[in-house]
């Protein structure tokens, strides 16, 4: 029998004590790395598989016009959502839910057996009403969560819609300002977190934890209510007089670029726009759609003759026999037989085809193009708005004498609306070409403190102040003695110029007796504080005149428009010119003391509405000096003298 010496046993012990040793340092620096340098990262990854987040849906940003007014805010329209695994009878529970959410059993099923953690019902369980969220309360079923939601809501109904435009089922923008600062209005998520074992049951010894979501920011627009409002009106009034194929308007601040005011038909309602032909709700036409502008272009003809020094609007004179000739076409003026002998100023006055197409030749091809080009024509405004269009020019290459004839009283050019509003918002501010903006601050939707604004951005000064106040001139006698008396508003300079532009059909000839009619006008005359475009497409039983059908409706919105900003009434400015049918409007006579006998003969133009009793007049409305049209109402409170 081998035997095994002492020092043999040592050397044995002591090489297990080592190893031993060594293992369980081995053991200790693993502890020790798991328990301090990657336990949290291991605690996490628990918490993740015991984790169920139930989401919570942050407050969509609400959109607000300049004076704070809501136009968009957000109404509470929770949903459902399924934690499968701790649904006690799902039968029972799937009946329930098919019934309160209007679905079908067999999908209510899969959902409160499907193998998730935490399942949305989608889009049954989505934006609930009142009603299913109380039926689900009172239920009280395991497994069933109702999770805070909410939808958008519109104060003013359809208003601003093509602005404003709209979001989805996951409050995410889809269209309009909604989709342009998406990001900015949606906030980030939240969630509400429970435990549960591996079998989904919740594990009563944690607690739920909740991380807020946080809301998005609350946007204030340019656009001014009152204004909108009475855009929206004229737009209504001019749908159901005229039935057009289309109509449009923009008011602009011309000093900033910001829009006071925007829409156009059809419309749609926001909230509904599922419900009508996407071309509704794709287009918003005062950026979207180009077509040939008409004579509300040879604002820009005339800027860059002006500017150019190559005319003098009251001196000077051109000879009008009712049409021109340009390499071998046939270019007419609007009025058979044309305007005869006239100054400038009344070829600007007239809209007179042959006057323009000389002004267009004075300038050139390179001269009149670079004007346009300057004006912001061709290219995009930038505006903060989906879908903008940049319009069409002729490229110079192929401009021949005929083109730049027909470009100089915009024909064969087309532009956008927004482009229109903004180039002659330079041409009468002075020269300063802005780019136009919708969105004017953002602010902190708890504090309403203002976290960013948007400035004014200066793209180009085009003319100078001089030729600025030459046209403002010559368009204020355009609404005062010429085309656009419609325009005229009794106590306010108003200046502007009308159009009456072709349609080209499917077959690339010009339409018979189908036009876009618009005006573009601004005031006070002297001191612009507000640009008005406004185009209607088609309309059907009438004359198919700017001047007819466009003129007299922004006369009502700048009327309207300018009280509404505080623009006091100035007596000085041109007289207007009336023409047959036209009446000259009446002053109101003061008639404050005079006896019943003796109005009638002060009342011959206008009728009398008494209130009192008594012999002497003792207050009227209107008050004396206020003109107002012939056949009008004065009202009058009767009593006795003092």
């Amino acid at each position: 029998m081998k035997r095994v010496s002492g020092v043999t046993v040592r050397k044995r012990l002591v090489t297990v004590f080592l190893c031993g040793l060594a293992f369980f340092l081995i053991m200790c620096i693993r502890l020790g790395y798991v328990q301090f340098v990657i336990g949290d990262e291991l605690y996490q990854r628990a918490e993740e598989l015991w984790q169920r987040d139930i989401p919570l849906e942050p407050e969509r940003g609400k959109i607000l016009d300049r004076n704070g007014e809501v136009l968009v805010k957000n109404v509470s329209a929770p949903s459902v959502m399924v934690v499968p695994r701790q649904v006690k009878n799902p039968q029972k529970t799937a009946e329930a839910l098919a019934s309160i959410l209007d679905m079908s059993y067999e999908k209510a099923y899969q959902y409160v057996t499907k193998n998730a953690a935490v399942e949305r019902i989608h889009p049954e369980g989505r934006k609930l009403n009142e009603n299913q969220v109380f039926k689900l309360q009172e239920l009280n079923m395991p497994g069933v969560y109702i999770a805070e939601d909410s939808k958008r809501s519109y104060p003013y109904d359809d208003m601003l819609s093509h602005i404003l435009g709209f979001t989805g089922i996951d409050n995410q923008g889809l269209a309009g300002i909604e989709l342009f600062y998406d990001e900015k209005l949606s906030g980030k998520r939240g969630s509400l977190s429970f435990f549960s074992d591996a079998k989904g049951k919740k594990l009563t010894d944690y607690a739920e934890i909740y991380n807020p979501p946080e809301d998005g920011l609350d946007l204030k627009l340019t656009i001014d209510l009152d204004i909108q409002k009475i855009i929206e009106r004229e737009l209504d009034l001019a749908e159901e007089k005229y039935n057009p194929d289309g109509a449009l308007a923009i008011a602009v601040d011309p000093d900033t670029g910001e829009v006071l005011a925007m829409d156009s038909r059809p419309n749609f309602h926001p909230a509904n726009y599922q419900s009508v032909d996407p071309k509704v709700y794709n287009r918003n036409l005062p950026v979207w759609s180009t077509y040939e502008p008409g004579s509300t272009f040879k604002i820009i003809t005339l800027a860059a003759a002006l500017e150019e020094g190559l005319v003098d609007l009251e001196n000077d004179h051109f000879h009008d026999p009712g049409y021109i000739e340009v390499d071998g076409a046939t270019l007419h003026c609007w009025r058979r037989g044309g305007h005869g002998s006239q100054t400038y100023l009344e070829v600007v006055q007239n809209s007179c085809n042959p006057g323009f197409v000389n002004l267009g030749q004075k300038l050139g091809k390179e001269k009149l193009f670079s004007y346009i080009k300057k004006f912001g024509f061709g290219k995009k405004t930038g505006i903060d708005l989906q879908g903008e269009g940049k319009g069409i020019l002729f490229k110079e290459e192929n401009v021949g004498p005929v083109e730049l004839a027909t470009t100089a009283f915009g024909q064969g050019v087309s532009v956008t609306p927004i482009q229109q509003v903004m180039a002659v918002a330079a041409a009468v501010n002075g020269g300063y070409l802005y780019q136009p903006y919708v969105a004017k601050e953002w602010l902190d939707p708890v504090t309403g403190e203002v976290i960013e604004s948007q400035k004014p951005v200066l793209r180009e000064r085009i003319i100078s102040r001089e030729t600025s106040e030459k046209i403002r001139k010559a368009l204020e006698s355009v609404v005062a003695k010429g085309t656009g008396r419609g325009a005229y508003v009794e106590g306010y300079r108003v200046g502007g110029k009308t159009g009456t532009a072709q349609k080209v059909g499917k077959d690339g000839k010009y339409m018979s007796n189908n036009h876009i009619v618009s005006f573009i006008g601004f005031a006070p005359a002297d001191d612009p504080e507000l640009v008005v475009y406004l185009a209607i497409d088609n309309p059907k039983n009438t004359v198919q005149f700017g001047g007819v059908v466009a003129a007299p409706i922004v006369g009502n919105i700048m009327s309207d428009s300018l009280r509404a900003l505080g623009v006091e009434e100035r007596t000085t400015g041109l007289a207007k010119k009336y023409q047959w049918p036209d009446q000259p409007m009446v002053e109101v006579p003061d008639l404050i003391g005079l006896s019943k006998d003796e109005l009638s003969r002060y009342l011959l133009n206008l009728s009398i509405d008494e209130d009192g009793e008594g012999n002497y007049v003792i207050d009227q409305t209107p008050e004396p000096g206020k003109k107002v049209e012939q056949g009008s109402t004065i009202r009058i409170l009767l009593g006795e003298k003092n």
